[in-house]
Parts: C-alpha cells; structure tokens; sequence
C-alpha cells in the first residue's frame, strides 16, 4: 500500500461525503464526464450511484473502490468495471479524483493499487482504460504504471453532452 494513498470498497455510508466532494468538484470533473442529473449530486443520488455499484460488485462484473488518502479522507473513486471472464479474463479502469487534490499522485497510486487487485485477487489478464486526447494527466497516471497506448476511438462516450474520442491504453498481467 503505498503511503497517502489506499482504496477500500465503497460503502453506502459514503454517500454524504461523496456527495459533498462532487458537488464541490462540479467544474474540475465536467468536461471529463457524462452530464449528470442534478440529483447526482445529493445524498440521495450517491446512495443510488452507491448502490448500483454495490449490486454490480454483487454480480461480479466489477469492484468498485473509493481512493482514500491520509485521515481517511475520501480522495474520489476508482472502478474496476466490465469484467468478463472466459478466453477475455478483462476489465475496464475509470478513475476521477476531487477537483482540490490533483496533482499529488494519489491517482497514479490508486491506479497502480486497483490494477494489482485485478492481476492478484481477481487474476485477470488485461486492464484497459481510456481518456480523453487532452487528458495528459490521466494519460501519465497510466503510463506510469505500466498502460501502453493501443488505440484511438473515434466519438467513443458521451461526455458533457457531447460524442468524444478517446485514447485507448491496456496493461497486461505480468505473466501474460
């Protein structure tokens, strides 16, 4: 575990704090992310984002963590998405962190510690993510930790209402 940084399950008793922490990272996370509804941003709405997460994880199709840092301080939240067992043994990485805690690794670290759960206690082959062109932050938290851009894809996701392409990055287990 690396120090200033952890990630832990999430828990309904997040929704509060998360709550909080996205509506006051609003203008830092908006272009990175799909409009939201209002409700998003209450309590009521982290619990139902919570809770859908909680029954995903339920499912096996993906862990979802919150990124903790020192004091137990809630950081933002990092999933492991999407995961498909069979020949593929994958899963998708999506991350964010709150707007006045940037820049300070903890992503790069929460990257690292999730990857390590995938290849170690899920014993996946591949993690993919992906980002936007302009998003050289999000690129090097990657880049550091072993991702290797693979790709492009044109108008991939919807973000802040609008088609965007995406730069596509995988990492493969050690052992691969």
């Amino acid at each position: 575990m690396s120090a200033g940084t952890r990630i832990r399950l999430v828990e309904l008793a997040d929704a509060a704090e998360l709550a909080a922490i996205v509506r006051a990272s609003a203008d830092h996370l908006r272009p990175f992310e799909p409009t939201r509804p209002p409700a998003y941003f209450t309590e009521a709405g982290q619990r139902a984002t919570l809770g859908a997460a909680l029954a995903s994880a339920a499912n096996r199709s993906s862990v979802p963590f919150t990124i903790v840092g020192d004091d137990d301080e809630l950081l933002g939240r990092i999933t492991l998405s999407g995961v498909t067992r069979g020949a593929l043994q994958s899963c998708a990485l999506g991350y964010w962190i709150r707007g006045d805690r940037t820049r300070q690794g903890h992503a790069t670290r929460a990257v690292g510690l999730a990857v390590d759960h995938a290849f170690r206690e899920l014993a996946l082959h591949r993690v993919q993510a992906e980002t936007l062109p302009e998003n050289t932050a999000s690129q090097r938290a990657l880049e550091r930790n072993g991702f290797e851009r693979y790709g492009f894809a044109p108008r991939y996701i919807r973000i802040a209402g609008e088609w965007r392409d995406h730069v596509m990055f995988q990492v493969l287990a050690p052992d691969a």
